[in-house]
């Protein structure tokens, strides 16, 4: 169940619709882990209720908090991002401050995993949210992963590019010079082909959109990626 060994993770919305049928198919597809996580209309109760039909399918669950009213017990790992890129400290350390202060003395800490978001694409709600910087070169991508690693000591570096297909080359290069922190990569995801490309340039790859738009697509992503374990 450890998060440094999976390499394929279906991303839930649960501000968005998803039937019994195709929850059932991405819950048995052979996906490592399920993360629920979104940039809006995060509530506690649309939480609790995607929550509820994925856990009879015995997954690793994770929570994404992207808002701490929408905190609920009963996961398996808290990731808590920290945008690296943004300028705004509310999203750097700010709103992790205020949780603390707010449930520092109930916390389970083995549970909370810290993410080092860099985020690329600019026309991403989570860019516009975040005030996220994206007129990077690489060599300012790779500082963010070095900063990561070595500086802050963070165990997942998050390469998001939140609804295109980003640069794998520029990826590819962010995981040389990662040795401990595990890099994740999240956007674009919607083919056979580009989850393979995408892994190949990752540690872990993470599929959202396509779930909600062509299911057959999404569960080829997993078939992808286990041919790769072949």
């Amino acid at each position: 169940m450890d998060f440094k060994t999976w390499r394929h993770v279906f991303k839930l919305d649960p501000a968005k619709e998803i039937t019994d049928g195709h929850l059932e198919r991405i819950c048995r597809s052979g996906t490592d882990a399920i993360l629920i996580g979104g940039s809006d209309n995060v509530t506690l109760d649309n939480v609790l209720e995607l929550t509820e039909r994925i856990q009879i399918y015995n997954l690793p669950i994770v929570m994404e908090v992207s808002t701490i009213d929408s905190v609920a017990p009963g996961f398996d790992y808290y990731f808590i991002p920290t945008v690296l890129n943004s300028d705004d400290p509310q999203w750097i350390k700010g709103f992790h401050h205020q949780a603390i202060k707010e449930y520092g003395e109930i916390l389970e800490w083995d549970e909370m995993v810290a993410e080092g978001y860099c985020i690329l694409n600019a026309d991403c709600k989570a860019a516009k949210l975040t005030g996220a910087k994206t007129d990077l070169s690489a060599d300012d991508v790779v500082a963010y992963a070095r900063l990561a690693e070595h500086f802050f000591r963070l165990p997942i570096f998050y390469l998001e590019y939140s609804g295109i297909y980003g640069d794998m080359e520029l990826a590819g290069k962010v995981k040389e010079v990662l040795d401990e922190t595990r890099m994740f990569y999240g956007g674009g995801i919607d083919s056979a082909d580009k989850a393979r490309a995408a892994l190949a340039a990752a540690d872990t790859i993470v599929v959202g959109n396509i779930i909600y738009e062509n299911i057959e697509k999404a569960i080829e992503t997993v078939e992808a990626v286990a041919e790769t374990a072949d």
